[in-house]
């Protein structure tokens, strides 16, 4: 390149050298072509569930095996400071996909619901959301997604898809439209709106018990009701009971299900096989699609409850069954990165794992102990939208031969940067039609800047802004403001046990005026809030702060909320399901599919 060709052709009588020129011309331009597709490299994004950064090696962790992860960092370049947009699954997920905040597409809450409930619900990830899977997949990519979704499915029909992977720019979907819970194990006691479902059943307990003493006083002579009364009484709890139970009592059965593209293959799930069912996929994947650029997003159900565990890794931790799936977990990242770098791909696939949140401190039980993950020196855990313990989480880059291998970056990122970062190595443009919270990582992940492309990060939880975090880069300072943080309950204890999950507003929150200042990068644990007294830049941190707060507010726009609570409502007509509804039932191989 650079150095001039002579073909000889250097006058407009030589006619007969045009179609050499031409011929020379088009070899040029395909090879240039060519070149450019070389560039490109495979995109490997691997995604934990409820993953805490404490729990891996690479970050300190010192009594769980994650080889296979700690790998990645030692042959890459590890973030010390990558956070989430949000603390919760489904918001956190339609940010990374998105490059923007979940509430500019609707997909959080402002009270009620903070994630999608149900396969049958009509909320989910809005079809006029531009994924990076589909910008790549117009770049000449083939995309694909195996393992949980939980953005969606339907929107007016059981077979619309309208928010399904394959309408958001995969090409392949393998997994769980859903999530995991507690309700996919029979053996487990439920967790989908448990309170709520408790309720429920304690009132249709106390009106059954009234309306058998009802019929018993009228039999004996002692009431004056009549048996109309009595049996009218009897239908409409009846129908009460049936309306809830329809979905209550059988959670399993609606939301534990896999799909290979658009047809069920599985319901329920089968735990048991999951896990290899989902190995399986990815190796088949990365086989099929090995000899063209391709992006697989293998987003992994480890390490969210029932900790689906294999009998290869059940007590082999030395942190009991949370332990024992957080070394399964790394297990299945070693055998794709085997798969990987079996087939020659290793050095034209960039590679990037992280968790979506935060580990889950509340997910506890007396017979099991702990069963949620260990955030490490940092305060708060998953559904905190301000603590670091609910949005800081592993941010692991490799690219051999490209990115330095063990390079560590300790400035401000988010998992919103992925958008753009991969949108700009796979040739695609970043939208210019809506506003982008992600900035490319590209030249801080090849050390050709020292510094974010972030001046300031904004937390939410839910809809509401409970901190922001400014990147003072002239003074080498990392601050962050917190205006509401929740009540933790016990006191003292650092979590939400008497909830489940932290809340985002309300009673549960304290609202701080003035606001609580840290400097992270002195006090990262944010133990020690700072005063006027205790730090002299107190009062122009937080007016400054506060115009960048005013600077983004001025860039929100209302939408459509995805978790109103007639989105989030189990449907019947929107149900997923493989056979007839409602005798919905099948297993991998067996060819049953719904209308």
């Amino acid at each position: 390149m650079g150095q001039r060709v002579q073909l000889g052709c250097v006058t407009p009588a030589a006619r007969d050298c045009w179609p050499l020129l031409v011929t020379v011309g088009l070899l040029l331009s395909s090879g240039e072509l060519k070149a450019a597709d070389a560039r490109k490299p495979n995109i490997l994004l691997l995604m934990a569930d409820d993953l805490g950064i404490g729990d891996l090696g690479c970050y300190g962790n010192n009594t769980l095996r994650t080889p296979n992860i700690d790998r990645l960092a030692q042959e890459g370049v590890r973030l010390t400071q990558h956070l989430a947009a949000a603390p919760l699954c489904t918001p956190s997920r339609a940010a990374f996909l998105t490059g923007r905040h979940s509430f500019r597409s609707g997909m959080e809450a402002s009270n009620g619901y903070r994630a999608l409930q149900w396969n049958g619900g009509s909320g989910g990830l809005p079809e006029n959301e531009t994924t990076f899977a589909r910008i790549l997949r117009q770049q000449g990519y083939t995309t694909g997604l195996i393992g949980k979704w939980h953005q969606g499915v339907n929107c007016q029909s059981r077979r619309d898809h309208c928010h399904h992977p394959l309408q958001h720019g995969f090409d392949y979907f393998y997994g769980m439209p859903f999530t995991l819970l507690n309700d996919c194990d029979p053996g487990r006691p439920p967790e989908l709106d448990a309170a709520l479902r408790a309720k429920l059943w304690r009132y249709t307990q106390w009106v059954a018990l009234g309306i058998l003493t009802a019929a018993a006083g009228r039999a004996r002579g002692l009431l004056s009701v009549s048996w109309k009364a009595v049996v009218g009484a009897a239908g409409l709890l009846v129908l009460f009971f049936a309306s809830w139970y329809a979905s209550f009592g059988f959670v399993r059965r609606w939301n534990c299900i896999l799909m290979r593209n658009h047809d069920v293959t599985e319901q329920p799930m089968d735990l048991e096989r999951t896990t290899r069912l989902l190995l399986q996929e990815a190796v088949s994947y990365i086989d099929r699609n090995k000899h063209q650029p391709f992006l697989l997003f293998m987003s992994f159900l480890h390490v969210h409850l029932p900790l689906v565990t294999t009998d290869q890794f059940l007590g082999k931790s030395q942190h009991g069954l949370y332990g024992d799936n957080v070394e399964e977990m790394d297990w299945l990242v070693g055998k794709i990165l085997d798969a990987v770098e079996e087939r020659g791909l290793a050095n034209t696939t960039l590679t990037y794992f992280t968790s979506d949140h935060g580990g889950h401190l509340e997910a506890r039980d007396d017979a099991r102990g702990q069963l949620g993950g260990w955030n490490g020196i940092y305060r708060g855990g998953k559904g905190m939208g301000g603590w670091e313990g609910g949005i800081r989480v592993p941010g692991i880059f490799r690219w051999p031969g490209v990115l330095p291998a063990g390079r560590e970056v300790h400035e401000p990122t988010s998992l919103m940067d992925v958008f753009p970062t991969v949108v700009r190595l796979g040739g695609g443009e970043v939208p210019q039609d809506r506003v982008i919270d992600g900035r490319s990582l590209v030249p801080l992940l090849q050390g050709d800047t020292e510094h974010s492309p972030h001046d300031f990060l904004f937390h939410y939880c839910g809809k509401y802004l409970h901190a922001a975090r400014w990147n003072d880069k002239d003074r080498g300072r990392l601050w962050k403001v917190h205006y509401m943080t929740p009540k933790f309950h016990p006191t003292g204890t650092g979590a939400c046990y008497s909830r489940g999950l932290c809340p985002c507003s309300g009673e549960g929150v304290t609202q701080h005026s003035p606001p609580l200042l840290f400097d992270l990068s002195r006090d990262p644990s944010e133990r020690q809030p700072l005063s006027p007294g205790s730090e002299p830049l107190y009062h122009t941190v937080l007016a400054r702060v506060a115009e960048a707060v005013e600077a983004h507010r001025a860039t929100l726009s209302p939408v459509p909320s995805q978790f109103s609570l007639s989105h989030i409502l189990w449907r019947p007509w929107l149900q997923p399901c493989c056979g007839t509804f409602p005798f919905c039932s099948c297993q991998e191989g067996r060819d049953h599919r719904g209308p």
